[in-house]
């Protein structure tokens, strides 16, 4: 766009000067010329100014410009952004300048905590995601375009469901109970991050705080990591600060854009589950396995009795009933464009996604309009405002033994679909999937208004006022009817019905005075306060005995039941930061926020969170400078205190009643919880050592960061006394530490006009240790996880199988106590959740009007818990439900190798029943992964056939997501969490919906 409007500029001076000189101007001359960068490439955008006057220009899209001269022997200054300004006068015409590269020029603008700053100064851990690494990656949500591009920070989705919830985490997770998700900000707008999807669906998170904006509105992403970036936000910032930033119109013509995508997207894998005909052998051998008269096996010949031949039994598929190939679409329509005074940019956008598991689907209504308006010389005024209608058709999956996947993956597959009279047929505690898929009726209608107004006033060109004024309104509708073809529907149909809002309102006041002394002291200083308040209600209905599945609202039930809750909490700050700069040199930033909040004691409400870093660019010294051996070398050191109150109560210092506690029909209330006046903040303090090298003419960049967190006073349900009538009180006690290394590198091998190729590569390791616990906590299904002093969080707490016995084929597992017994004093931490390392691999090249790019993400190290292997390799214990083809390598015979014992259900020899229970590390596996992210490849129309059509620019394209896994994963995928709305657990894949592999075509057309 900016090579465009450079381009309009220049013709339209062109044309201005032509005029003048065809009118006869006296002493004015025309010159004409090119600019170029030192290996030849044309430069647009460069200023071409006269010396003492107020004439100039700027190049076009092809490096050239024309100015006219009021007179001879004139001095001309070209400058430009990263290129060494040059004083020429003209000699000949037309002119060809060259710009050197100015290697020492670091002038990129980074979006730090309520203000920017030049990268050259910063002290720091920022990570950026440029807008140009944005613009041409087709995605349904934000937080698939950080995935691999931003070292330590972890995104996964927790599931291939559309709009569903995700996980991330950066440089890794500091609280047990609290939250532990980062602070959202979108121009200026604190976004909240509450699933408010309240419809059962077992225990996954099914919607995604930012699958409400829309990618196509972005400008760039930063995601503040360290404290000195963090502390500004106090006690938002203890979890990392990711600040979204939208585009914005810039005066000049109206620019209309329009983006269109077609995706079609499958599953990379599929369930498998066993033939009829294997599963009536895996059923006689259990039989005989557990003591029965081979003569008398269930599946033998109709006539002697039994349930027929092996070789009789049919197979019904019902997997291929489940899959399906899933549409997306997407349509995008943007103008942006003013005046000097007033600039806009206006999105609208719809976007339609199909999961990959019927019937799951995701709708996006959006519209984004940012407003610009200069009053007068000293006050601006202005508005970023979007507008998001959701629609989700909910399906129940991950994680819930009622769902759609576990309905077509658990019962046995000789069993039919239908029964004879063509009815759906079901199975034990099982619906029919077929059922499930035609019959859910489960919607989620969301309304989402993300919206600030603010206004700037400059008293001076150093002082500077800002206030802003912001909402954050989300609201979600839900209708949810059983009919009687399902079990929940039994016996006459159920309904429910939920409105949940969360309201977010924000006010901040924010004085920044800058200045610069001498040419060599740069100072910045800002001050301000934040008031915020947050309101959550939810509204229940429910409805049972309906008179016809067609009556299906719930004022139509026999019996109906509602319920309402709602709650509040406020938070008061007052903040403050300096930034020093002397000599683009040496760097000095400090900031100190206080933040009130409502949720805790009237004594302890108040919580201070100071910061400071520093920074020394060595490139400068002249000790190094002289020697040209680097075009930047920094030193960074932070450190800061950050505090974090998310996830608890609005109330969870105070003793509460509540009532229902009634007796012979009269109202009564109960205690509910215990008081704790001394119930505060958790804190975390991090310090941070970084790096930042640049050699080859900025060609090849290096970024190194180690940091150290500990976060204490963490928020915990401590055990107490059952005599004082409570179990737990939630106080400040316990200490979990992060340590970690962050490594990235960038290379801009070739900048040139028609060829460019760029590489970016990151990695990160961080260490989680649980330093302090009053208690070990287990958490999750069957508490499979476990929190203890030393561990890390995402710790597996299993019986460790120690081998198959190739005499007996009884599984044999370590006795840790000796006792010689297998106890539950037997289970061990057995691994953990977190990977070993993580990081990502991007690579962009362009050739005239191609560009080809991709995006490697890794992760190396973590464990999952296959819990569908738990289930379906069950050796015959779960009578009602079939087997994976990973039973068929069980141990048969006296010397098999196997992992897999024989099949039996004698709860004595520890197989799979008894003490146990399948709790051991035989179905956790390693979730190590490289995943090709995105593969596109685009092709742009060069500019003389644009110029024919009268268009900006059209570039069609086509991109591949999830192309190939590499894992020794055996499951679905390795990016999974089935338990993600359950406090510390990570890598549980339960009947979860894999990431798909998509293919899109798209066309972007500009006007």
């Amino acid at each position: 766009m900016f090579k465009s409007l450079s381009a309009w500029v220049a013709g339209w001076l062109l044309l201005t000067s032509t005029v003048l000189a065809q009118s006869g101007g006296t002493g004015q001359t025309r010159l004409t010329g090119t600019i170029q960068a030192e290996d030849g490439e044309r430069l647009p955008g460069v200023t071409v100014a006269v010396k003492g006057t107020s004439q100039g220009t700027s190049t076009d899209a092809e490096g050239r410009f024309s100015l006219v001269l009021d007179q001879a022997n004139t001095l001309l200054i070209i400058s430009a952004i990263g290129y060494v300004t040059q004083e020429i006068r003209p000699a000949g015409e037309p002119l060809t300048i060259r710009l050197q590269n100015d290697v020492r020029q670091l002038s990129e603008i980074v979006v730090t905590g309520y203000g920017e700053q030049s990268r050259k100064s910063l002290t720091s851990a920022i990570s950026t995601v440029k807008g140009d690494d944005l613009k041409d990656i087709p995605v349904a949500s934000p937080d698939q375009l950080l995935q691999g591009r931003a070292p330590g920070v972890q995104v996964q989705a927790n599931s291939g469901v559309p709009g569903g919830g995700i996980f991330i985490r950066v440089r890794g997770t500091n609280s047990v109970n609290a939250g532990n998700d980062p602070l959202y900000v979108v121009d200026g707008v604190f976004i909240n991050n509450t699933n408010l999807v309240a419809t059962g669906l077992g225990n996954q998170v099914p919607s995604n705080p930012l699958a409400d904006l829309n990618p196509a509105d972005i400008e760039s992403i930063e995601i503040l990591k360290d404290a000195n970036a963090t502390a500004i936000y106090g006690s938002r910032g203890a979890n990392g600060v990711v600040l979204i930033t939208t585009k914005r119109g810039k005066s000049g013509k109206t620019r209309l854009t329009f983006d269109t995508y077609q995706g079609w997207s499958k599953a990379p894998k599929v369930f498998e589950t066993v033939t009829g005909q294997q599963l009536a052998e895996l059923e006689n051998e259990r039989f005989i396995n557990d003591g029965g008269n081979p003569a008398n096996v269930p599946y033998r010949a109709v006539a002697d009795g039994g349930l027929g031949l092996p070789q009789q039994q049919l197979t019904f598929n019902r997997i291929n009933d489940l899959f399906r190939t899933a549409r997306t679409a997407n349509y995008e329509l943007s103008a942006s464009g003013g005046t000097d005074k007033t600039q806009f940019y206006i999105g609208g956008g719809y976007f339609r996604q199909e999961s990959i598991v019927r019937p799951t689907n995701f709708e996006r209504y959006s519209l984004r309009i940012n407003l610009d308006n200069q009053v007068n010389d000293r006050l601006k005024i202005g508005t970023s405002t979007t507008l998001a209608r959701t629609i989700r058709n909910v399906s129940s999956n991950d994680n819930n033994p009622a769902g759609v996947i576990n309905s077509a993956l658990f019962p046995r597959s000789n069993l039919p679909v239908f029964n004879a009279d063509g009815s759906y047929a079901k199975y034990g505690n099982f619906d029919n999937h077929l059922a499930l898929i035609n019959n859910l009726n489960n919607n989620a209608v969301g309304s989402r208004i993300i919206s600030n107004l603010f206004g700037v006033y400059d008293f001076s060109p150093h002082l500077s006022l800002r206030s802003s004024w912001s909402i954050d309104f989300n609201d979600m509708y839900e209708n949810n009817y059983n009919n009687t073809l399902l079990l929940a529907g039994q016996p006459r149909g159920t309904a429910t019905s939920f409105l949940s809002r969360d309201v977010t309102l924000l006010n901040e006041q924010v004085l920044t005075y800058r200045q610069t002394f001498a040419d060599q002291h740069s100072v910045q200083v800002l001050v301000g306060n934040t008031l915020q308040q947050n309101t959550f209600q939810r509204t229940t209905l429910s409805g049972q005995q309906f008179p016809s599945n067609d009556l299906q609202t719930i004022a139509s039930s026999a019996t109906q039941t509602g319920s309402s809750s709602r709650s509040k909490a406020g938070l008061v700050s007052f903040f403050g930061k300096a930034n020093y700069n002397f000599r683009d040199r040496y760097s000095l930033d400090a900031s100190l926020r206080a933040d009130a909040s409502s949720r805790f004691g009237l004594s302890r409400r108040w919580g201070y969170f100071p910061s400071v870093g520093l920074g020394w660019r060595v490139s400068e010294e002249n000790f190094l400078r002289n020697l040209n051996a680097f075009d930047e070398l920094k030193l960074r050191a932070s450190w800061g205190l950050t505090g974090n109150q998310a996830g608890i109560s609005d109330f969870a210092s105070l003793g509460l009643w509540q009532g229902g506690a009634n007796y012979l029909d009269l109202p009564g209330t109960a205690p509910l919880q215990l008081a704790n006046a001394d119930l505060s903040w958790e804190t975390t303090r991090q310090w941070n050592i970084g790096l930042d090298a640049a050699v080859l003419k900025r060609r090849l960049a290096l970024e190194v960061n180690y940091y150290d967190k500990y976060t204490y006073g963490l928020l915990l349900n401590v055990p107490v006394p059952r005599k004082l009538g409570y179990s737990s009180v939630i106080q400040n006690f316990g200490a979990v530490s992060n340590k970690g290394i962050e490594f990235q590198v960038t290379a801009n091998w070739i900048n040139r006009r028609e060829l460019s190729w760029s590489s970016s590569f990151n990695l990160a390791r961080n260490i989680n240790r649980i330093e302090k616990l009053a208690a070990p906590i287990t958490t999750g299904s069957r508490d499979i996880f476990r929190l203890e002093e030393g561990a890390s969080l995402y710790s597996f707490w299993l019986y460790r199988q120690t081998r198959v016995n190739p005499e007996t084929g009884d599984a044999e597992y370590q006795d840790v106590n000796n006792d010689g017994a297998i106890t539950v004093a037997d289970r061990q931490l057995v691994g953990n959740a977190w990977p070993n390392f993580f990081g990502g691999f991007s690579n962009t090249l362009a050739y005239k009007g191609f560009d080809l790019g991709l995006n490697l993400y890794v992760e190396q190290g973590a464990k999952i818990m296959n819990m569908n292997r738990f289930f379906l390799v069950h050796g015959g214990t779960q009578r009602n439900i079939g087997y994976y083809p990973d039973q068929l390598n069980r141990w048969q015979q006296r010397g098999d190798q196997t992992s897999i014992p024989r099949l039996t259900t004698d709860p004595n020899n520890n197989n799979y029943g008894g003490v146990v229970q399948n709790l051991s590390d035989r179905y956790l596996e390693d979730g190590s992964f490289i995943r090709l992210r995105t593969l596109s490849l685009g092709y742009r129309l060069p500019a003389p056939l644009l110029t024919r059509l009268r268009l900006a620019s059209v570039r069609a394209y086509v991109q591949a997501t999830n192309l190939f896994t590499i894992t020794p994963y055996s499951g679905l995928d390795p990016e999974v969490n089935s338990q993600s709305n359950v406090a510390n657990t990570k890598n549980f894949d339960w009947a979860t919906v894999p990431q798909p592999r998509t293919i899109q075509a798209g066309l972007t057309i500009g006007l």
